[in-house]
């Protein structure tokens, strides 16, 4: 098998775009390519993550009018959709790509055009991944949010600000993201008294509905050394499920699939959570920030909530949590989520972060679909060839 390197990456900018989504994604996909300075026939591969384009905007077929629009042709095509941890589950598709010895070069480029649409209907297009039995009576992700948020507070006797200071942090961190969509700083007090979207959670709580996009160039790091100096290697990478109905669940709390992925990833990567010094959590509300920490193994079960309060996750603590502001500041567009969380790592680790820039040698990403359904967690180690 295959070590696997990243040599290019780029994020377009987050947020209301006049661009439609093939525009968004031949513009991730050029600056990514621009970035490795590798043309578009070198392409052997090319996957879009994307969750909804036909939903959103009736347009279908997009990965082999990327190929088209890059340029890319012939390249092999394919679209990756597993909700909105698709950009995830598009990272492990080209890493397997790669891997497995059938491409020298792939191109993954995960992108959403949402803001055209009004909130209902946006949501009422993310809530179609739920269970028909949950769908039918109103449940939506964000009732999901509300009601764990609720039983982790009163479990592990966690204070409301706590949350709020998750929000707090991350739109603080997103000050310093060109590319997010939220750029300024709130205060506790403002995420506290914003509006109840779903008791105990308010306004802040939650990611905004996004355009945008982000890619990443993966080739076998034999590869890399003849394009670049320095490369970000996936050290480790794992998929998993969880129950498809939330209310099977044993513990709404504990998040599984997150449990099985990065056990998978650390074993592949004989690394452990201890190793980790910067990552980007899925946190598109801020109580999954505290269920996956948790889960990634870096607290113990009903403590995560204990770091955000110690500044443990903040930049210049120990453990530098969603370094770019998250989904919460950055931005969510479904489909190029977890493609931009693993730009943000890659960043970091190439020590091209800018004014975020923390030092770290090992980063992780977390991609979440759903509320848990499914989940994709990497590991990103930094080579120098």
């Amino acid at each position: 098998m295959e070590d696997v390197a990243i040599i290019g990456a780029s994020m377009t900018r987050f947020g209301e775009r006049d661009a439609w989504i093939r525009e968004l994604l031949a513009e991730a996909g050029q600056a990514c390519l621009a970035d490795a300075g590798v043309p578009a026939d070198a392409v052997e591969h090319l996957y879009v993550s994307n969750m909804a384009s036909g939903e959103f905007e009736g347009q279908t077929g997009v990965p082999n009018a990327l190929a088209h629009d890059l340029q890319a042709v012939p390249a092999y095509t394919a679209r990756v959709d597993q909700t909105s941890s698709s950009g995830g589950a598009g990272i492990y598709a080209a890493w397997q790509s790669v891997a497995s010895g059938a491409s020298d070069m792939t191109l993954l480029v995960g992108g959403e055009k949402m803001t055209h649409r009004t909130t209902a209907e946006a949501t009422d297009v993310i809530a179609s991944l739920t269970h028909p039995c949950e769908y039918k009576h109103g449940l939506t992700l964000p009732s999901f949010a509300g009601l764990t948020a609720r039983l982790y507070l009163d479990t592990y006797d966690a204070p409301r600000e706590s949350l709020g200071k998750v929000a707090v942090k991350n739109h603080r961190n997103g000050v310093d993201n060109p590319h997010a969509q939220f750029r300024k700083e709130v205060d506790l007090e403002t995420v506290l008294e914003s509006p109840i979207v779903a008791d105990p959670l308010r306004l802040y709580d939650f990611c905004p509905i996004t355009d945008g996009s982000a890619a990443l160039l993966l080739c076998p790091a034999s590869v890399a050394e003849e394009h670049a100096d320095e490369y970000v290697r996936i050290s480790g990478i794992g998929g998993a499920t969880d129950t498809h109905v939330v209310h099977e669940r044993a513990d709404p709390t504990t998040m599984r699939g997150v449990v099985e992925s990065s056990d998978r990833a650390y074993e592949m990567a004989d690394l452990s959570p201890e190793d980790v010094d910067v990552a980007e959590l899925h946190d598109m509300f801020t109580i999954l920030e505290f269920l996956q920490f948790e889960d990634l193994g870096f607290a113990e079960k009903g403590e995560g909530w204990k770091a955000v309060e110690e500044g443990r996750t903040a930049r210049d603590g120990d453990l530098p949590i969603n370094t770019s502001g998250g989904l919460k500041s950055k931005g969510h567009p479904l489909g190029a989520s977890g493609v931009a969380q693993a730009y943000e790592v890659v960043q970091q680790l190439r020590g091209n972060a800018g004014k975020r820039q923390v030092d770290a040698d090992v980063g992780l990403a977390c991609n979440v679909g759903g509320f848990g359904n499914c989940v994709t967690t990497a590991v990103f180690e930094g080579v120098d060839a």
